[in-house]
């Protein structure tokens, strides 16, 4: 019988994407790399737990669901939490952002000074430039200040980006086209009044992730046609590894450039397969992206 590993999530190291698995494992994923694995027959996804600790009841939650944790759950995990501000006392350096997914698709956010770039390769930000850096409290206040002023959003719908990556075309060919948008708003933030005294400004130095993700120039592959909508207890996902953004791995199979949240995989006991092919339940990409609730095919 096939061993049977639990996914702990998708990491971004100095190397690009790597897969986590209970226990410790972790497996890099390059470009060309086949991706395989099933779900074990009468599988049942069950909650991760919360804050590092397993989920006392091993509750069941739907394939559907990106955090894979029960309700009990979600709410420790946000207990703590810098983005739902309930830790408002952490003494670590943080640095506002300014991050652009696609045209128009423009975010502010905060993340902690130590964690480098890993936030904005695990959000899937195509190219961004820091804003400033100083204390949590001068950071969200920065974050607010740009929100109220200039109308920057600090969130943008991830069916949104997938969707503008998905496509690639509607990507802007050029580094500097890819940064113009965040570039204005740079120019724009740093003339404000308001800003916290103890928050340093940065200048604006474009760090453009396209060509790390592979969705840049001849590199970029075909555009992505589907989207896996979730796993299914004996269902089977197979392809070669052609892009990889945030948590999403584009796979090359035999229905086409198809995206795997790799979200989804949290909670599933998975084997490792051959040459299955891709049988889950799949979305259309361009009429989910619109919002249109799509049959499965």
């Amino acid at each position: 019988m096939a061993r049977a590993w639990r996914c702990a999530g998708l990491r971004w190291a100095a190397g690009g994407p790597v897969l986590s698995w209970a226990g410790g494992r972790r497996s890099a994923l390059a470009r060309g790399k086949r991706v395989a694995f099933a779900v074990a027959e009468g599988g049942v996804r069950t909650c991760v737990g919360a804050r590092g600790h397993a989920c006392p009841v091993r509750a069941g939650v739907p394939g559907r669901s990106t955090g894979a944790r029960c309700e009990e759950c979600a709410r420790l995990d946000r207990a703590h939490s810098v983005a739902a501000d309930t830790a408002a006392d952490d003494p670590r350096p943080y640095r506002v952002y300014l991050a652009w997914f696609g045209p128009g698709l423009v975010k502010v956010g905060i993340t902690a000074d130590e964690r480098g770039t890993a936030r904005l390769l695990e959000q899937g930000a195509v190219c961004f430039s820091w804003l400033g850096r100083g204390p949590l409290m001068a950071a969200r206040r920065t974050e607010e200040l740009l929100r109220a002023a200039l109308g920057v959003p600090d969130r943008v719908p991830y069916a949104r980006k997938r969707a503008v990556r998905a496509v690639r075309a509607a990507l802007p060919a050029s580094e500097a086209e890819r940064a113009a948008e965040i570039a204005g708003l740079h120019a724009r933030a740093v003339a404000l009044g308001g800003w916290p005294e103890t928050l340093t400004p940065e200048p604006f130095r474009p760090v453009d992730h396209a060509g790390v993700f592979g969705i840049e120039g001849e590199r970029r592959g075909p555009a992505a046609v589907a989207e896996v909508a979730e796993l299914v207890a004996g269902g089977a996902v197979g392809g070669e590894l052609v892009a990889a953004a945030g948590p999403d791995l584009h796979l090359a199979t035999e229905r086409g450039v198809v995206v795997l949240d790799t979200r989804l995989m949290t909670g599933w006991e998975l084997v490792s397969a051959g040459g299955e092919p891709c049988a889950v339940p799949l979305r259309e990409l361009g009429r989910a992206a619109a919002g249109v609730q799509d049959g499965l095919f």
